[in-house]
């Protein structure tokens, strides 16, 4: 039989708020963290077709990293630290009680160091002095850097991994977290999602892609509007969400807070187009069945979905027909809210802060509402969704994320009992 696998800590840095009792406070008042970017150095931002996202702001390492650990890592892997120091804390984990090689790593991004990136490539090319290149420039860069920087940070030797497909990669860092215990590799996890590329070029990127919002930039709080009628492309986000998972036995014998048990994950392809998703939903919601089956749930026991929900135009009315399909009669009774109507689309950490408020509402009860859904669009208008927050019994919860290449993931979380 499988181990059962619980949650026993959570981190969180987001545009609303650093550490989870900040950010779960605003997320259940609505508070947004979209705001006007207010500067890309020398580019002109009146040049670039958005200019609203969910900031970080204010964010300064060095409030909670040591300075040459600060200075060594980019700004994504400064995240997943924070967020994953904050989570081992949460949970009480004492690696000096634990053994090394039986607690894992694994974390999602979907961009990497992209600060970093940017910055050197750029004055390589101005200054044309390759031997001035940063020394920790290929090791900063590269996708597994938060996931080994949060290891050493932790003296966490078991399997050590990056999940990298685009805005999935976190929810599957999840399931691939559950896999890991319950097929005895490890008796515990560090799980982190992690991204933070609001850089000139990423987001150039995605404007050219034509897949951010452009109406709002003169009302950056009204600019993430997930299954909205107004809604005009997504709000690039920033941040890191992380999860402590570990077997039943494991929190049981160390006596540990349990916040909620990750009860099943599905991951599937499309097979379909690197961008667009099938617009019949049928392939979301087969990742939604296979997840529910992984779990031993029926849609009859859904309680509640934290929707994936980008404020796409496709995606949102994708996500919306493949809930219908799975749950029919029922979905109008599921508890729905949308996490990145409050802090944008945070890319490679979006799963693994969606996460981290799945386990928050099954221990509270509590709902935090979906911003700006004024105008319901009849293609996806749910009845679960709301602009206020919502009280709910909530036994069993549905994470949905989707990312770039096709890839589709599900993560279902149960209350502890």
């Amino acid at each position: 039989m499988s181990a059962r696998v619980v949650i026993t800590g959570l981190g969180v840095v987001s545009p609303i708020g650093i550490g989870i009792a900040e950010f779960w406070k605003a997320a259940l008042e609505g508070r947004s963290g979209i705001s006007a970017i207010t500067s890309f150095a020398d580019f002109p931002l009146e040049t670039y077709r958005s200019r609203v996202a969910g900031q970080v702001l204010n964010f300064n390492p060095a409030q909670y990293l040591d300075a040459t650990r600060a200075e060594r890592v980019d700004r994504y892997a400064q995240f997943a630290l924070v967020a994953s120091t904050e989570a081992v804390t949460d949970a009480g984990l004492r690696m000096d009680q634990e053994h090394p090689h039986r607690v894992a790593v694994i974390v999602g991004a979907g961009m990497g160091g992209m600060v970093m990136g940017e910055r050197e490539i750029t004055q390589l090319y101005q200054n044309q002095r390759p031997h001035r290149v940063h020394p920790n420039f290929i090791p900063t860069i590269t996708l597994n850097s938060a996931s080994g920087i949060v290891a050493m940070a932790h003296g966490a030797k078991g399997p050590n991994l990056t999940i990298s497909t685009a805005c999935s990669s976190s929810a599957h860092a999840i399931g691939q977290g559950l896999q890991c215990i319950r097929t005895g590799q490890a008796d515990a996890v560090i799980v982190v999602g992690a991204d933070a590329s609001i850089t000139p070029l990423v987001f150039a990127g995605f404007c050219s892609l034509r897949a951010l919002s452009t109406t709002y930039n003169d009302a950056p709080e009204r600019a993430s509007r997930p299954f909205d009628r107004g809604r005009d492309g997504f709000v690039m986000g920033e941040g890191a969400g992380a999860l402590i998972l570990e077997s039943l036995a494991h929190a049981k014998k160390r006596k540990a807070r349990i916040y909620a048990e990750v009860a099943g994950y599905a991951a599937t392809s499309e097979a379909y187009h690197m961008v667009i998703p099938r617009e019949d939903g049928a392939e979301v919601a087969t990742t939604i069945r296979l997840a529910m089956d992984n779990a031993g749930v029926t849609p009859a026991q859904i309680d509640y979905i934290n929707a994936h929900a980008t404020s796409t135009p496709i995606g949102d009315a994708v996500e919306a027909k493949a809930i219908r399909q799975v749950f029919k009669s029922r979905t109008d009774r599921i508890a729905i809210s949308a996490t990145k109507s409050m802090v944008g689309h945070t890319l490679g950490a979006a799963g693994s802060i969606a996460g981290a408020v799945c386990a928050l509402s099954i221990q509270s009860g509590q709902i935090h509402p979906t911003l700006n859904y004024e105008d319901p669009d009849p293609a996806c208008a749910l009845a679960g969704l709301t602009r206020q927050s919502q009280r709910r019994s909530i036994k069993v919860a549905l994470l949905n994320a989707f990312g770039f290449g096709s890839n589709n993931a599900a993560v279902v979380f149960k209350r502890f009992a």
